[in-house]
């Protein structure tokens, strides 16, 4: 028999409690709110969304296993809808003196019928006094991505007997982008989708002399590579043998470190060894030597684009004759997003802050004092 005191032991010893094991959700119909309690605090799974740790399940150093389906990787879905809806600017400058076939290389890049002369600015061609500028635009669609492309020349570029500071009207075309996106984000009513003219890359075209870069080629980066995204590239590389073309890229690369001027890909912007690695392999093969042609050949039972020349025929997008599929590549397939993202982050960033410091701030702008507003 037991005891009175065995007795009152027993009653007073309470069994655990036992839980169920909680089911996991295939799909959980809502986020939970923060909460208080949990184990991570506002350090937790996405910043505060405060998930419980469930034992045994595990976790990873940087936040906690998930119970179940969420749906946050459709977001890449979701912002591709978006692109191929709404389409998106791509603004290019080219820049060289005349003769170094500007035109006809954006043409073939693209693909199409882009440069100012192929688009119907009529008249002859006529060398201008002073640099100009002219802007023109065209909608090209692939694979259902929109893309509005406003290609930027400068014709009278280094074509005069006195080019001290041609660069001016061309920095100054830049800037006045850069006014003009600015006075649309501080506007009370502005639009929901600013118009961008900024430009995004300058290509300049280097003419392939074989000894060095000339003064003005040197004074134009220097001034312009604060500003926008310059991509050297040498034009018309068949004119040289190669052994000709790989010293005067060396040459040229040289010259441009010797003289502080940096061109895109910027060191400093890479944002970590994978980008740094690949961008390295780009750094090393610029500038681009290229030969650009808008005109097809027959080569070994295949059309290719080309040059023909005595020697037979210069083809385009044949790596062993010239890097212009370098160039296409880097320009268009792998960098074209990261332009554009310096473009605004870095070099917008820096006319912006400059602007705002120098007038104490710029003051909202009515849609009535802006002739841009109603655009």
């Amino acid at each position: 028999m037991r005891t009175k005191v065995q007795r009152d032991m027993s009653e007073s010893i309470v069994p655990p409690e036992v839980r169920p094991k909680p089911a996991v959700p295939a799909k959980p119909p809502h986020v939970a709110a923060p909460s208080p309690t949990a184990p991570h605090g506002p350090s937790g799974l996405g910043g505060g969304f405060g998930v419980d740790r469930v034992p045994g399940l595990g976790h990873s150093g940087s936040g906690s296993t998930l119970l179940g389906y969420i749906g946050i990787d459709t977001i890449i879905e979701q912002m591709r809808k978006k692109t191929m809806k709404a389409g998106f600017d791509f603004n290019i400058m080219i820049v060289g003196h005349s003769g170094l076939g500007k035109s006809t290389l954006v043409n073939t890049l693209f693909k199409s019928q882009v440069s100012r002369w192929s688009s119907g600015w009529g008249g002859e061609h006529k060398i201008p006094k002073t640099v100009e500028i002219k802007a023109v635009s065209h909608v090209i669609e692939e694979g259902g991505v929109k893309m509005k492309l406003t290609v930027i020349d400068t014709p009278g570029f280094g074509d005069q007997i006195n080019n001290e500071n041609c660069w001016d009207p061309i920095s100054k075309y830049i800037n006045e982008q850069y006014e003009k996106f600015l006075k649309e984000e501080v506007n009370i009513a502005r639009k929901k989708r600013i118009p961008d003219t900024r430009v995004h890359c300058c290509l300049y075209f280097i003419s392939p002399t074989g000894h060095s870069l000339r003064q003005l080629d040197i004074e134009f980066m220097k001034h312009l590579s604060r500003v926008v995204n310059i991509i050297p590239v040498i034009a018309k590389s068949d004119t040289m043998t190669p052994d000709e073309k790989n010293e005067f890229k060396h040459r040229v690369r040289k010259e441009l470190e010797t003289h502080g001027i940096e061109y895109y890909p910027q060191n400093e912007f890479d944002d970590d060894m994978e980008d740094k690695n690949e961008n390295d392999k780009i750094r090393e093969a610029m500038p681009f030597a290229v030969v650009g042609s808008d005109k097809e050949f027959q080569v070994n039972g295949k059309r290719v684009l080309g040059r023909k020349t005595a020697w037979g025929v210069v083809e385009v997008e044949n790596p062993n004759h010239c890097e212009f599929a370098l160039l296409r590549d880097f320009l268009i397939r792998s960098h074209l997003q990261d332009l554009k993202e310096v473009t605004h982050n870095i070099h917008y960033e820096t006319y912006r802050a400059r602007r705002l410091n120098d007038n104490g701030g710029l003051h909202p702008i009515s849609a009535n004092n802006t002739q841009e507003s109603n655009l």
